[in-house]
């Protein structure tokens, strides 16, 4: 049975490793020239996608490219002193097993952990499905495959041709993400530093391995901007106009915005589908169920997706028609709850109101200086959706 995954960013090579280990020939077609090697941004792997990483064997290389971040220092706008946070206590109120990563560093290690047994095609991309399987591409001569599976990301093209125009399946939930490469000017090591006004956030991080740094910047919107995903000139415009005089720090990092490397900028938006499922052709990972870049746990989600739909197709016998509804089944509670941490923690990290800027920085501070079991109480209590990602089961489809 041939299965051919589009993508190879983080649910795509999941997703490849546990369908060859199930005895499923595997080909992943990917439009980049190349795996992207750039770092991109800090993303985080929470107890079942840590889980799944350990029983892949990457988790050793995962620890050892972490970004060891642990302090964080927030400045509230208009407000001369910081507010001094161990982060490390923090991320561990939110779960009991955590890794940060940069983007590009986890998927190069999910790609090399079954490359050898994975058909990668890259500089290529899928232009037509047919109902029995017939693929054509925009480069390669077509090809026949059993089943399809779109690990495309939140703007996937298999979901275009499947599915019709993402506008109607996107819900704008009323925030844009920007990153950028830059130079550490300031040196930092394993520090975040945040500057956090009412209806803007931004930051800059460096990484332990990284000879440079990044910034990040989110930022609330009532509607949705006019500007399209791929329009780099006017999301850069974008960024200068939301964050205009905010600090004289964070106009040195807007000042690389010329400069840098690696850009990437997008709406913080779900995907909202009835059905992420039609015929032979599946999604997984943010083409199926964007909880919203930045801060609804996408690459964990991803991870365990891939994993699910992996063990379902074996459990099934390579049979989709069962396999296909067995795992939208299995992954419906935990998308619609990182669907609510989405929206929590959007209000939480972009607050509207000087109390909020307040609440952020305070509750940050009071639960770096708690001990880890009075700081987990904490955060069940003072946060809706807390821990939720650790609180999701999965079944073991490790093959016999």
């Amino acid at each position: 049975m041939r299965i051919l995954v589009s993508g190879a960013g983080i649910a795509g090579p999941v997703l490849a490793y546990w369908l060859t280990r199930h005895g499923f020939g595997v080909t992943v077609v990917e439009r980049a020239p190349a795996l992207r090697r750039t770092g991109g941004h800090a993303v985080d792997l929470f107890r079942p996608a840590m889980d799944i990483s350990e029983k892949m064997g990457v988790l050793p290389r995962i620890e050892e490219r972490a970004t060891g971040t642990t302090r964080m220092a927030v400045h509230r706008e208009g407000s001369r002193r910081p507010v001094r946070v161990d982060l490390s206590k923090v991320f561990a109120a939110a779960s009991e097993r955590h890794a940060e990563i940069m983007r590009d560093d986890l998927s190069g290690i999910y790609h090399d952990a079954a490359r050898d047994d994975v058909e990668y095609v890259f500089g290529d991309s899928i232009s037509a499905i047919s109902p029995d399987g017939e693929v054509r591409f925009e480069s390669a001569p077509p090809r026949r495959f059993d089943l399809v599976v779109g690990a495309d990301g939140l703007h996937s093209p298999v979901r275009r041709l499947v599915f019709g125009e993402e506008s109607r399946f996107s819900a704008f939930i009323g925030a844009y993400f920007g990153v950028l490469t830059l130079p550490n000017l300031s040196g930092l090591d394993r520090e975040l530093r945040m500057h956090v006004g009412v209806g803007r956030t931004a930051g800059m991080y460096g990484a332990r391995h990284l000879g440079d740094a990044r910034a990040l910047f989110l930022f609330r919107s009532e509607r949705e901007l006019d500007c399209h995903h791929r329009d780099v000139p006017r999301q850069k415009e974008l960024l200068r106009g939301a964050f205009a005089g905010m600090h004289a720090d964070v106009d040195r990092w807007l000042d690389e915005l010329d400069r840098t490397p690696a850009f990437y900028f997008d709406s913080v938006t779900q995907l909202r589908m009835d059905t992420w499922s039609r015929g032979r052709v599946t999604l997984v990972g943010d083409a199926g169920y964007c909880p919203g870049p930045a801060v609804g746990g996408s690459t964990s989600l991803a991870v365990v997706g891939a994993y699910v739909l992996a063990g379902e197709l074996a459990r099934a016998g390579g049979d989709h028609g069962r396999a296909f509804p067995a795992y939208e089944r299995a992954m419906a509670e935990h998308v619609h709850g990182s669907r609510a941490v989405a929206l929590s923690a959007a209000k939480t990290l972009i607050p509207t109101s000087r109390l909020g800027v307040w609440g952020l920085a305070q509750g940050a501070r009071l639960i770096s200086a708690l001990p880890a079991g009075p700081g987990r109480a904490f955060v069940r209590l003072t946060t809706r959706s807390a821990r939720l990602h650790d609180s999701v089961t999965v079944d073991d489809y490790m093959p016999q």
